[in-house]
């Protein structure tokens, strides 16, 4: 009973965690953008279950990690730039966007 009980209480927490996370498809690009400015990281919705953790400099990312210019749809246009997306580079691939 106890376990039904804490299984209940979890998934309604994570039920209304999701449905808390800004989406970038109800936001202006510019609104979207001030986000990631003013949080310097967050995680933003971009389209039914599609998520991403977008920063506004290196300095949120891992140290072995690079950005990526990431381009999310908002709104008011189909390609908003928001900031940079963390990610382990390859060989091939050494300073990333930033």
């Amino acid at each position: 009973m106890r376990l039904a009980l804490a299984t209940a209480l979890l998934a309604a927490g994570l039920t209304q965690a999701v449905a808390q996370r800004l989406s970038t498809v109800d936001l202006t690009c510019a609104q979207a953008r001030n986000v990631v400015l003013r949080q310097g990281a967050a995680v933003l919705g971009t389209g039914g279950q599609t998520y991403d953790r977008f920063v506004r400099d290196r300095n949120f990312c891992e140290p072995t990690e690079i950005g990526r210019r990431a381009f999310v749809p908002a709104r008011d246009t189909p390609a908003c730039f928001v900031g940079f997306t963390c990610y382990e580079p390859s060989r091939n691939d050494r300073f990333g966007d930033f």
